[in-house]
């Protein structure tokens, strides 16, 4: 459930803002799309590199923002943190990445 007393809430650090972002995703499914969607956008990206065909950019935005707001919209029930802190936002889904990837946070 959404944390309806933060959603306004001012952060100085992001060390502050770390803990709100994963009570925002405490869903598994939730979690595993967030992840989906991250790797999606390092491959994006690579095929970008890759092939110098700059339009996988704008899929990798796709790729990333569309699994993480299903996640958010149909098992979360609540509104992603990119629209309130968008910046905190996006380092916190590679900070949560890297956490899942080192077994800090579990799928």
């Amino acid at each position: 459930m959404s944390h309806q007393t933060t959603h306004d809430q001012h952060f100085a650090s992001f060390a502050q803002f770390y803990p709100y972002y994963l009570s925002e995703h405490r869903n598994t499914v939730s979690r595993r799309l967030h992840f989906v969607g991250s790797l999606g956008v390092i491959g994006c990206a690579a095929m970008a590199l890759a092939t110098g065909d700059w339009l996988w950019l704008p899929a990798a935005v796709i790729c990333g923002y569309g699994f993480a707001w299903v996640g958010h919209f149909f098992f979360e029930k609540n509104k992603p943190a990119t629209f309130r802190h968008p910046i905190y936002s996006l380092m916190g889904d590679w900070v949560m990445f890297k956490d899942i990837c080192t077994g800090r946070i579990s799928l």
